[in-house]
């Protein structure tokens, strides 16, 4: 039953959101040869301001060994 949650900048739109989540859900479906059922896809939006003290810092750093794609900046 995977669960894919999505942290990401506020501002995108609904149709950008339902587009995100529906290609993350075939990805998932591919990838792990996973029915449709079973996929889930949730979204926060984050303030920009909020990012480093809400994302970066509690699920990024504070949990690298489970990042299998980094990203590539460091805000600190």
């Amino acid at each position: 039953m995977p669960h894919v949650i999505v942290k990401m900048y506020s501002g995108r739109s609904e149709q950008q959101k339902s587009k995100l989540a529906e290609e993350i859900t075939k990805a998932v479906m591919t990838t792990l040869n996973a029915g449709e059922e079973s996929v889930s896809v949730g979204i926060e939006d984050i303030k920009p301001e909020d990012w480093l003290e809400k994302v970066y810092k509690p699920d990024i750093l504070g949990n690298s060994e489970k990042i299998y794609k980094k990203p590539g900046y460091d805000p600190l």
